[in-house]
């Protein structure tokens, strides 16, 4: 089964929606799968060098929330799925392109780990992933070659995977993230609970 997510650095529901799918393919005893990780942009314009985090959520939700509560809210539903936030040190928002093309260039087996460390900086460490040396140390840290990597990020690779992935999401109709594709057929859309990924994992079993 081919598994399609969907995800941008700085979602912190993609960072719940990965565990919680996680956790789903640990109970999933039917056919082998095959995990892409896709890119999805939430905001391609910021600059490079990213801009305030909380005056851009301000900025974003126009005064509408209480970040403090909406922080509390996300770190509650990261806690249940087991994984830890600490919006307390994160300060900027950064442009995700970077960050992504380490995801696409590093290889498969890598790419999940890649992942969870890249989060593991922005959300826990406070850490500006938009910054090139941030991102060869979580590169080094999981397993990549920094000074090939260094190499491979100045010289553009990946960028055009992204793009193909931000045509493709456009063209589906996708919004939002987290956003998994199973089969190419079947859509499961947002943080879903663990059963609920085991449901839609039978069901794309089932049907296709």
């Amino acid at each position: 089964m081919l598994i399609e997510i969907f995800q941008d650095t700085v979602c912190p529901w993609c960072r719940i929606g990965k565990a919680n799918l996680f956790k789903a393919l640990g109970q999933w005893q039917g056919e082998d799968v095959q995990i892409r990780w896709r890119t999805f942009l939430l905001d391609d314009t910021l600059p490079a060098e990213g801009v305030p985090f909380r005056e851009h959520m301000a900025d974003k939700f126009g005064g509408r929330v209480d970040l403090d509560q909406m922080f509390g809210s996300v770190t509650n539903a990261g806690a249940a799925a087991g994984v830890h936030f600490d919006f307390s040190k994160v300060t900027r928002m950064p442009n995700t392109r970077l960050s992504n093309q380490l995801i696409v260039i590093a290889s498969d087996a890598l790419k999940e780990p890649v992942i969870e460390r890249v989060n593991k900086a922005y959300f826990e460490e406070g850490l500006d992933t938009a910054k090139l040396d941030v991102l060869l140390d979580v590169a080094e840290k999981a397993g990549m070659d920094r000074e090939d990597t260094r190499r491979q990020l100045e010289a553009g690779a990946g960028i055009q995977q992204i793009e193909q992935d931000i045509a493709f999401a456009r063209q589906a109709g996708i919004t939002g993230v987290p956003f998994v594709v199973l089969n190419g057929k079947f859509a499961v859309s947002g943080a879903q609970p663990p059963e609920q990924f085991v449901r839609a994992l039978e069901h794309a079993a089932a049907n296709s």
